[in-house]
């Protein structure tokens, strides 16, 4: 029977959704739905939470509800679903009653295998009537998160859920949230009366993100700058107000970046309108409020940029968690002010005491994390109960030097304050304790005739702060997970005492005076990583992805996402049973989609000459294709052409007819950073201007009119792969 199951559920993965092999805890969790018992899943963004419930609920008999916060999300996974070939729908408020009775009734004739609805609509009567008439297989809740007041985007009629759910019969429930803290975990599960589900908890490291924080100065100039280095490629920048989407969003688009904003404020239409338009790379960029993403299955973004300061860690995982869904680049950028945290706490003053209590404390998160020199990626998981062991090398902490500090006695200060104090306070009782600070809190517990009061009288409130969070990464104390913001010790932290031994830790960033870093620093982001496809064949590709998608009215990676785009530039798939064998394309998607692909494919082979076998691939130009992706990627980390020549082991004369033929198949170069360095401005544009107006490209014709004593062939032809780069390709 288990065998049986495994089986099947390997067959639909394959046929519906193209894959050969799960992901992580995928295969476990939905093991679990099938056998009907609760289940909880934590998962990070773009790690394959939305199939733990998709394919049981093919598999099973009866329609899965799908309890879903945003009309957005509802429409983009249903979209989605239906070019896969699975009946979904959608219940919400942009239905007309015609097309709300169609639902309705597709859903009681056992036709709709995943019905997606808003926690607002399960209060109607006419609905939970109607819901009690249809076969139920299981109610999935996505972004479970909200049903906690702890938890970053608390929505209140999310913790009705429960009892709606009662109201319908007893039905296994699956949870799904991509952040929640252990604080939050344990308020999801006590609401909705789940504290023996089966827990699957993914890791929270999505180790192809590049975290960076830069101070907020001269924000506009950093932010075009960085837009244009990633010229070509998706992103969104995420603003807190309205009014800056707007403003921000002008400004790109004035700057030669095509750009959509996205706030609650704009009609539904024109928001449905600009969310396709990104969907289907009409934009580049949305400039969004937090409004914009949740659920958003776009693989392909390459850039998240926090123009302001998020209001919590939480949400800042989850907003930079929609770059690099696919597993390749995905960078992340915050530009920080403390003086954003400053407005975001004044937003706050007119909340109830226990909530503008809550959210002072993620914001103290958030400003801790921007200053911290510590590994970003440790700080997030560390902020999510997971621990990293060591520095993850790929952030901006990571790769900048930073000023150390030998912290054996502060450390053993900070823990015996913990300690004297009983282990029930926070970060701010027990700096104010280790400070000296004699106000009323301190007195009142007795804590000003601690003999570690007033230790550390010499330095910052900041420093002290620092120095406990910091211990707090590497395991000295931990959060006490039942009393929000009280830390307490830990085994570690008690061998400290008994054995203590030296320490090193980093200084804080000093954004307060911070001026920007010279762009030469800034400009690459993460490292760069280069690719084994075909650059030329995967350009053709996605520019036949995109017709194909405007032909069939779908978001282009609703036909062929990047990764699988990239493996038939690889391996030159020229059949349908070698177009199935790429990872994320089904069956039914060659069916569907594959034949101009496969005819391009076949296409591009015969013109190059290039041999392929079903298992295996030889190009019968293997060297030279090798040489010409080495060239290409050489060019783009700025090496001097004589090095890449020598490098090859050819001369600099057959170096740039190599690049004249990389140019020449349509691929963009820039040498501008070779050229600068060996002519002048005024020797380019006379060039440059002779090839715009010339009537052949001709190298002989062109020294023929310029004169053979002023101009070299070499500077001739680099400028013609200038000139053909910027306006022919």
């Amino acid at each position: 029977m288990i065998a049986a199951q495994d089986t099947l559920l390997k067959e639909k993965l394959k046929e519906v959704f193209g894959y050969s092999q799960f992901r992580g805890n995928q295969e476990a969790v939905i093991n679990t739905i099938l056998s009907e018992r609760n289940t909880f899943v934590i998962m990070p963004t773009g790690a394959g939470k939305s199939l733990c419930y998709q394919l049981p609920a093919i598999i099973k008999s009866g329609t899965a509800i799908v309890i879903s916060p945003l009309i957005a999300l509802m429409k983009n996974q249903v979209d989605q679903l239906n070019a896969l070939g699975v009946n979904a729908q959608f219940l919400n408020s942009t239905l007309s009653q015609a097309e709300i009775t169609k639902v309705k009734r597709d859903v009681t004739n056992g036709e709709v295998k995943l019905l997606y609805v808003a926690p607002e609509s399960l209060t109607k009567e006419e609905n939970i009537a109607f819901l009690q008439k249809a076969d139920i297989s299981f109610v999935a809740i996505d972004e479970a998160h909200c049903i906690s007041e702890w938890g970053h985007d608390f929505r209140p009629e999310y913790r009705k859920i429960k009892t709606i759910i009662d109201n319908l019969g007893n039905l296994p429930i699956i949870a799904l949230t991509a952040t929640a803290t252990p604080k939050v975990q344990t308020d999801i599960q006590k609401n909705l009366h789940m504290e023996e589900a089966d827990l699957f908890k993914s890791s929270f490291n999505r180790q192809n993100l590049f975290y960076e924080v830069r101070p907020k100065v001269d924000t506009k100039k950093q932010l075009i700058r960085y837009i244009k280095n990633h010229k070509g490629k998706s992103g969104i920048v995420y603003c807190l107000s309205r009014k800056k989407v707007e403003e921000i969003a002008e400004l790109l688009n004035v700057n030669d970046i095509k750009t959509l904003p996205y706030h609650a404020g704009l009609d539904a239409s024109v928001r449905i309108a600009n969310q396709d338009a990104f969907l289907n790379e009409d934009v580049d960029v949305i400039v969004a409020t937090i409004a914009f993403g949740m659920g958003i299955d776009k693989p392909d973004v390459r850039f998240v940029i926090h123009y302001d300061t998020p209001k919590s860690l939480e949400g800042y995982y989850q907003e930079t968690g929609r770059a690099g869904r696919d597993g390749l680049e995905g960078n992340c950028v915050m530009f920080y002010s403390y003086n954003d945290i400053l407005k975001l706490d004044k937003f706050n003053k007119d909340k109830q005491v226990t909530e503008r209590e809550n959210a002072k404390h993620l914001l103290q998160e958030m400003a801790a994390y921007a200053e911290s020199s510590v590994c970003r990626r440790r700080q997030l998981l560390h902020y999510f109960g997971e621990q990293l062991n060591e520095d993850c090398g790929f952030c901006d902490n990571c790769l900048r030097a930073k000023e150390k500090f030998e912290a054996q006695e502060d450390i053993m200060l900070a823990i015996q304050a913990v300690l004297q104090t009983n282990q029930r306070f926070d970060i701010s009782h027990l700096t104010d304790v280790l400070r000296g600070y004699e106000n009323q809190y301190v007195c009142s517990y007795n804590h000003n005739l601690l003999s570690v009061y007033g230790k550390g009288a010499g330095k910052e409130a900041n420093y002290w702060q620092s120095v406990i969070r910091q211990i707090l990464i590497y395991n000295f104390l931990e959060k006490d997970v039942e009393n929000y913001g009280v830390l307490r010790i830990t085994a570690k932290g008690m061998d400290f005492l008994e054995n203590p031994y030296p320490v090193t830790l980093t200084k804080d960033h000093d954004f307060s005076n911070a001026m920007e870093e010279d762009e030469e620093d800034r400009e690459g982001g993460a490292p760069a990583t280069g690719k084994a496809c075909d650059p030329v064949l995967f350009e053709m590709l996605k520019a036949l992805q995109r017709k194909v998608a405007r032909e069939k009215k779908l978001p282009p990676y609703a036909v062929f996402q990047e990764p699988s785009l990239e493996e038939m530039a690889t391996t030159y798939p020229t059949s349908k049973e070698e177009l199935s064998r790429v990872n994320g394309v089904g069956l039914g998607k060659v069916e569907k989609f594959g034949r101009p692909f496969i005819e391009l494919i076949a296409k591009y082979v015969a013109d190059n000459d290039i041999e392929t076998a079903t298992d295996v691939v030889i190009k019968s130009t293997a060297n030279k294709s090798k040489s010409k992706i080495y060239i290409i990627q050489q060019i783009d980390r700025k090496v001097g052409l004589d090095d890449i020549a020598e490098a090859q082991g050819i001369s600099m004369a057959d170096l740039l007819k190599e690049i004249e033929h990389i140019c020449y198949s349509g691929t963009r170069l820039n040498l501008d950073y070779y050229i600068e360095d060996m002519m002048d401005g005024d020797r380019q544009d006379e060039i440059y201007d002779y090839f715009m107006q010339a009537d052949t490209d001709n190298i002989q014709a062109a020294l023929n009119a310029l004169g053979a004593d002023d101009y070299t062939e070499e500077e001739l032809r680099l400028i013609r792969i200038k000139f053909l780069s910027e306006v022919a390709n």
